[in-house]
């Protein structure tokens, strides 16, 4: 089932829009008030695979709509009757993923739903692909996008625990006790030094300290 959530104050045309594409398991969710549809889509985003805004809306212009939309990360289909080519061009540039202008078929928002879902289906695991292959280890280097990284001994187990437990925290115990670098009480108290080293050669955005847990590599 396909959770749909549209912004729409012509009810009759929300129920006719809703009638057609329960029939290819496209279930619709529609809200009049744009203020209800935005905090409700807030509230629920990871309910709703996709927004359908009109433009005209009581109390509250489509294309402020959409910004905030936009922020939540959720796919928009823009459908108005607006025949300003401006008005398309800004939603476009904002962020909104396709247009209908109305009139329009029902089949034809039946097939943009289907075709933005899976425009952004396939960017969602290019994403996911690219985060997953950020980092490699082989047996003597790590590699950042394919760049091979300069580290010493030390930088190396300690950056690759990090890689094999990416967004989990790691404690500084658990550093300790798997890297061999530190099984010198003496070595341990160059743990900092080492972090701050490794956090200039791969940039400072990609691990986090956790204060009084450890860190984590977030990737």
């Amino acid at each position: 089932m396909i959770n749909i959530a549209m912004i729409e104050d012509d009810e009759q045309l929300a129920y006719i829009l809703g009638a057609y594409l329960k029939q290819f398991d496209i279930l619709v969710t529609n809200y009049a008030d744009p203020f209800i549809g935005l905090s409700s889509i807030a509230l629920n985003k990871y309910e709703f695979d996709l927004v359908i805004l009109d433009l005209t809306l009581p109390g509250l212009d489509g294309v402020e709509v959409c910004k905030d939309l936009v922020k939540l990360g959720v796919p928009i289909i823009i459908s108005s009757a607006r025949s300003d080519i401006e008005d398309k061009i800004k939603t476009l540039e904002i962020g909104a993923d396709d247009y209908l202008s109305k009139p329009y078929e029902p089949k034809e928002l039946e097939l943009r739903i289907k075709s933005v879902l899976r425009r952004c289906g396939d960017k969602k695991r290019e994403n996911e692909l690219e985060k997953e292959t950020l980092f490699k280890v082989d047996a003597n280097t790590i590699y950042l996008k394919n760049r091979p990284l300069n580290l010493t001994q030390a930088e190396f187990q300690v950056l690759s625990l990090l890689v094999e437990r990416k967004n989990s925290i790691v404690s500084r115990f658990d550093i300790y006790d798997s890297c061999d670098f530190f099984h010198s009480e003496d070595a341990r108290g160059s743990l900092n030094v080492i972090m701050a080293r490794i956090k200039k050669k791969i940039g400072k955005e990609y691990i986090r300290t956790v204060k009084g847990m450890g860190y984590k590599l977030e990737c």
